[in-house]
């Protein structure tokens, strides 16, 4: 993990910097959104990615590649929470009082 972070950092703020982007334009919603039951599938998908990556059950090339993407993802998710978080801050705060 930290030979992942120290080798790939400018990768991993990458990834966070584009889901702060990603965030900050994309606080309005237009469409339907994702289905509960689609929701439900993407989340066991990344329950099981994350349990084979901690119990190491891909092994060698494919392992690391497993690893480093869910990390890319984690910070891309948590650059969208707080980019979505500033621009709601920021719009609420320059809104006039009704």
């Amino acid at each position: 993990m930290a030979y992942l972070t120290t080798f790939y950092w400018g990768w991993l703020l990458a990834s966070a910097l584009l889901g702060l982007a990603m965030g900050w334009i994309s606080v309005v919603q237009h469409g339907e959104g994702v289905s509960k039951n689609t929701k439900r599938w993407l989340a066991a998908l990344v329950v099981v990615l994350v349990a084979a990556a901690l119990s190491r059950i891909v092994p060698g090339r494919f392992g690391y590649w497993l690893d480093l993407g869910l990390i890319m993802f984690a910070l891309y998710l948590a650059g969208c929470a707080v980019g979505s978080w500033l621009r709601d801050w920021v719009v609420s705060r320059n809104s006039p009082a009704a």
